[in-house]
């Protein structure tokens, strides 16, 4: 295998036996197959002027499968496999034509066969290494950007804008493109990154009601609990519907902690609040939880040996982890959570971790609607700096720099978040600025588009001319590649001087990390002493 698509990946060089996050060779080149085939089925839907949708959400949910963290079975990934191949079969017999050997209309379905054609797929096959960062850039965006257009896909929301530069771009990134092209591409990438976050927030506020200022409870109650991870609200609204009159409370976990926001999910009784913290910590946290855990998207860790959770894990939709029993939805979209609501009856109640409350839900209509009081703040010299310090958590000992980063900050200095990076510093009790949280949590990763919406709005109030006028630093903290949808995003929108961490990325050849850092200003960070002194 050869995979370096994550942060963590092996000596920031490429993990090549198994994968840091747990994923076995076998698994690792079955997903490489599954994007090599998508790329043929994208490149086939783009023969015809339109196609049923179930072949765009086919492709945004391959890419979704193959994102860090998501899908670990094996078997799962042949499913996805054997559908694709399905797919790429009705589109050939529909076209009836003959010219069509550049793009290979099926594999074999013998799995051994299958097995071995992965290996030749991969990353490694575009030999020269600037190309291949480019591609390998453009690649890891659009898997971000088919994850946030999967979620607002199941809210009934669409961009066929998006899903046609999604199966353009795939099929693009196989041609012999020169270098000032792919560079054309990745901004590209980023402007529909940002036409997508823009979908998704419109059918989470619109669906869900817009996030309200928030106090979550941290701790257990007395009750049996459902755990709740990942990020889809879709999932999260049908699981507090059917376990409404169960005598069972619902928790969220990680990144499904702003849902605790939402008023929709407000008028649920049993809606308990958050449990635990970053996703890497749930190896503990799930084993102290005691009741089932449904995980509806990326972000597993694998079992360790000596937990025994593994058989009240539930996973659905892309994600997947054997020996966990997953729960697919019907033609209409519905989920049947009633075994999970069982096994909660009969399970002991949450043993308590902490007894934490924190204040969220600053998404952009709430501090839109506050940005007389921000921008008076402002004037007055209270408030002197935004640092946006969004993105991903991980377990690096490294990331321990954003939780020293935001304690040592001026009090004059409100943090912009979105993602579980704020799980290093959202518990700090960092204060307030005459009423104005100094850490205003905007929600998921998911809703990094509301800090955009933000940072524009105060732009505007402001009478500046650029996004870059704004007294705003950005030192975001990436893992996965839904981070870098949003890097690619902010690029796109001309965004200079973002500080990324706690590394670059493995797949960024020297060249291009050179090209970034010249036409961007991107930049690493170093320690926090000098870093605070630099933006600051």
């Amino acid at each position: 295998m050869f995979c370096y698509q994550c942060q963590e990946t092996a000596g920031n060089k490429g993990c090549t036996k198994i994968g840091v996050c747990g994923k076995t060779d076998a698994v690792a080149n079955l997903q490489d197959l599954l994007l090599y085939l998508t790329k043929g089925l994208s490149a086939l839907v783009n023969k015809f002027e339109s196609v049923e949708e179930k072949f765009y959400d086919k492709i945004s949910n391959n890419l979704f499968v193959t994102i860090t963290n998501a899908n670990f079975d094996e078997e799962a990934i042949f499913i996805h496999i054997f559908k694709t191949i399905e797919l790429k079969k009705e589109l050939i017999e529909k076209l009836n034509r003959d010219d069509l050997n550049e793009i290979e209309s099926f594999v074999s379905s013998d799995r051994n066969e299958l097995l071995v054609k992965s290996i030749g797929v991969g990353v490694l096959n575009t030999e020269n290494e600037d190309k291949r960062s480019l591609v390998e850039l453009i690649t890891y965006g659009l898997k971000g950007l088919a994850a946030y257009n999967h979620h607002a896909n199941v809210l009934n929301y669409r961009d066929e804008k998006v899903d046609k530069f999604i199966s353009n771009a795939l099929e693009k990134i196989t041609m012999d493109l020169e270098v000032d092209e792919l560079v054309n591409l990745v901004i590209e990438t980023g402007k529909h990154g940002v036409m997508a976050m823009d979908l998704l927030d419109r059918a989470n506020t619109e669906t869900y009601g817009n996030p309200e200022i928030t106090e979550v409870d941290f701790s257990a109650g007395d009750r049996p609990g459902i755990l709740i991870s990942g990020h889809d609200l879709h999932d999260i609204k049908m699981l507090l519907e059917q376990s409404k009159e169960s005598g069972v409370d619902i928790y969220t976990h990680s990144e499904m902690l702003p849902a605790n926001y939402y008023p929709e999910f407000k008028k649920y009784n049993h809606f308990h609040g958050n449990y635990g913290n970053s996703w890497w910590s749930q190896n503990e946290e799930f084993e102290k939880f005691n009741g089932p855990i449904l995980m509806t998207t990326n972000c597993i860790v694998p079992p360790k040996k000596d937990n025994t959770y593994l058989n009240r894990m539930f996973t659905t939709s892309n994600a997947g982890y054997p020996g966990a029993k997953h729960i697919n939805a019907d033609e209409r979209g519905y989920k049947d959570f009633s075994e999970i609501i069982e096994i909660a009856k009969n399970s002991k109640a949450p043993t308590n971790l902490e007894n934490t409350k924190i204040i969220g839900g600053f998404a952009h209509n709430q501090v839109i609607s506050l940005a007389d009081k921000v921008i008076d703040e402002i004037k007055k010299g209270n408030i002197k700096k935004f640092v946006v310090m969004a993105g991903c958590d991980g377990r690096s000992g490294k990331r321990n720099y954003y939780t020293e980063f935001a304690k040592n900050l001026p009090k004059d200095v409100v943090i912009l978040t979105a993602g579980c990076a704020k799980y290093r510093y959202n518990k700090l009790g960092l204060g307030d600025i005459n009423g104005i949280p100094r850490v205003l949590d905007a929600g998921q990763c998911n809703d990094s588009y509301s800090l955009v919406k933000i940072a524009l709005a105060l732009k505007d109030a402001l009478g500046l001319e650029s996004i870059n006028d704004l007294p705003i630093e950005y030192n975001i903290a990436w893992y996965e590649q839904k981070a870098v949808i949003v890097l690619l995003a902010l690029l796109s929108l001309g965004v200079k001087n973002i500080h990324l961490g706690p590394t670059l990325p493995a797949f960024l050849s020297p060249s291009i990390a050179e090209f970034l850092v010249e036409n961007f200003n991107i930049g690493t960070i170093s320690n926090v002493e000098d870093d605070l002194a630099k933006m600051i």
